[in-house]
């Protein structure tokens, strides 16, 4: 093995993202083996180091490399739920159609395997949005029936009958790009319970309709907007302008149950983002629809998400900040987090009312609903900002509140140039949080802080930076502004 390829293998084993792109470029070899000739392309995989396969691959690495077990590390990665190799791998020539030796396929592997961020990146770049795909109706169809027979049958009762196994199964809640899953292992097989959002995903890619009512039991059947089969029938309905759509979301205001109800609301929020104004006319009676909601609606948790829909709207309603105030003393902290949206919006100053509510909520009792009332009074040059600017410094200082990190990025943003936050800055630099102490350095760097270049070495005894991060380039920016320049030319 040559000195370069055992330089790789060994960075690939360590897991060094930093050293494995030093020895690729330039001309490093992405296709090196170990000494078992092993490609380290399967080595990555294998271990989940997913960036760095990404790097081999855009490096060359040979897509259709067969890992130790003599399986194409397609196969591997599919069965990984490891999505980002995936499409890197697709990309790079990979093919989701091969014949495995048990007659499947990876494509049907992965709506198998539930996980509807897999089967994405075997779709992607290929066929999705294509409103035609290159597969032949009998594959589409296999496709189709097995997404339907998981979803309905349920991914646990499944797999035990698949595996036999008799035993209990051990479930965890994942993320899947971005949203959550079930993950259940049983039987020595592992699957996730995303099997609606794929059924719901090879629909809309083979231009099956899906029943509307049929896009909102699916996502009620787990209650959670996180949740992956809930996500994806909020998209696809949020993408629907016709007024069958419209007629059957604002029909579920009524709905007796609050999941249903917070559905409804969920979608209304999200529309404007799918929907221009010149496909969509009725943005503004949507949110008079949610406004008048806001006002009836008892649930705390259906509340919540129509205050959200109606604050991220385009526009404000005329009565938005009489329906914060009124909400502002609400039981519930779920609410009281959404009131702050509806008293402030961008370009115009607080209102006198708005102001004294928004004072009196920074005193919360819930981390979240203090700091987003202090932010927005921290915004608004006409008030006092040293009650506002407090509150987020005591949110940084205690360890355990939840706002924490949002709280530091925005001390490191702002123009608090208090001794007690520069020493809040200083006191995040001994954290053993790799992103807390980087935001310490970043801040002392906006000030312009002697410390910061040892700051940001505090801040790799935890790991590298990776960049690009705006973060990390801050220490360039304080070397130009504080270090004198090297003298060039004759001169």
């Amino acid at each position: 093995m040559a000195d370069g390829d055992a330089q790789l293998v060994a960075a690939v084993r360590a897991g060094n993202l930093r050293e494995v792109n030093a020895l690729l470029w330039p001309g490093g070899n992405p296709d090196a083996a170990d000494e078992d000739g092993l490609p380290v392309l399967c080595t990555a995989v294998a271990a989940g180091e997913e960036e760095i396969a990404e790097a081999l691959l855009r490096a060359g690495a040979d897509p259709e490399a067969v890992g130790a077990d003599g399986a194409p590390v397609l196969w591997t990665t599919v069965a990984a739920f490891a999505h980002r190799p995936v499409a890197a791998l697709v990309t790079a020539g990979a093919d989701p159609h091969q014949v495995l030796p048990d007659g499947t396929t990876p494509l049907l592997r992965a709506v198998e395997g539930g996980s509807p961020a897999t089967l994405t990146a075997l779709l992607w770049g290929q066929y999705l949005p294509a409103p035609e795909l290159p597969l032949a109706q009998p594959v589409r169809e296999r496709l189709l029936a097995a997404a339907r027979h998981w979803y309905e049958t349920g991914a646990e009762v499944e797999l035990r009958r698949r595996t036999g196994a008799t035993g209990p199964a051990k479930t965890s809640s994942v993320d899947d790009d971005w949203h959550e899953v079930e993950q259940i292992t049983l039987g020595g097989r592992t699957v996730r319970a995303g099997h609606g959002a794929v059924l719901t995903t090879l629909e809309a890619a083979f231009g099956v309709p899906t029943p509307l009512t049929e896009l909102v039991a699916r996502a009620v059947r787990h209650p959670d907007p996180g949740h992956v089969d809930w996500r994806e029938s909020s998209t696809r309905l949020g993408r629907r302008s016709d007024e069958e759509a419209r007629e059957l979301v604002t029909s579920l205001r009524h709905h007796p149950s609050a999941d249903h109800r917070r559905f409804a609301a969920d979608v209304l929020g999200s529309r404007q983002y799918f929907l221009k104004g010149t496909v969509y006319p009725h943005h503004a009676e949507d949110r008079d629809f949610l406004a008048a909601w806001a006002e009836t609606e008892t649930d705390a948790v259906v509340l919540a998400e129509v205050l959200r829909a109606l604050t991220e709207h385009a526009e404000e309603h005329p009565r938005l900040e009489a329906i914060g105030l009124r909400h502002a003393g609400h039981p519930d902290p779920l609410v009281r987090r959404m009131v702050s949206d509806c008293l402030w919006w961008p370009d115009r100053h607080l209102t006198v009312e708005a102001a004294a509510a928004l004072r009196a909520l920074t005193h919360d009792a819930d981390a979240e609903v203090r700091f987003q009332a202090a932010l927005i009074l921290v915004g608004d040059e006409r008030q006092d900002l040293d009650g506002p600017r407090a509150v987020v410094r005591d949110l940084v200082r205690d360890p355990h509140s939840p706002m924490r990190g949002g709280a530091a990025e925005a001390l490191a943003e702002s123009d608090d140039r208090t001794a007690d936050a520069t020493e809040l800055l200083l006191f995040l630099l001994d954290t053993d949080d790799r992103i807390l102490r980087l935001v310490g350095a970043y801040g002392l760097a906006r000030r312009d802080h002697p410390y910061t270049p040892q700051a940001y070495v505090r801040v790799e005894e935890l790991g590298p930076i990776h960049r690009p991060d705006h973060r990390a380039n801050a220490l360039a920016d304080w070397r130009g502004r504080n270090e004198p320049s090297p003298r060039g030319g004759n001169g």
